[in-house]
């Protein structure tokens, strides 16, 4: 279905010395959020640290379709790519963790 929430999950590997800025950037009230919330789509991100390896975090975004997530990346290309080439001097490692939607029981 076209109109089922979607959500992504990414991790990134964060060297104690960036960890005050990555968190400027990626924590719910940060710098991606405030691009984020230029969609009317975007519903939250959510910030997870790891317990066992206090340098991994774990990204949670949701927003209320892929549709006006894919609309969003096209409409704020320019803005995103600069964003997160800014960003990703921060980390040692980046990557998805996948694709989600909700399964209602």
């Amino acid at each position: 279905m076209a109109d089922e929430r979607y959500t992504y999950i990414w991790e990134y590997e964060v060297p104690a010395s960036e960890e005050a800025e990555f968190l400027l950037h990626y924590a719910p009230g940060g710098t991606w959020v405030e691009l984020f919330r230029q969609s009317p789509g975007y519903l939250a991100t959510e910030l997870y640290r790891d317990r066992g390896r206090p340098e991994r975090f774990v990204t949670i975004d949701h927003w209320r379709s892929e549709a006006e997530f894919r609309e969003f990346r096209s409409r704020f290309a320019a803005e995103f790519e600069a964003l997160d080439h800014r960003c990703a001097r921060m980390t040692r490692h980046e990557a998805p963790l996948g694709e989600f939607r909700s399964v209602a029981v």
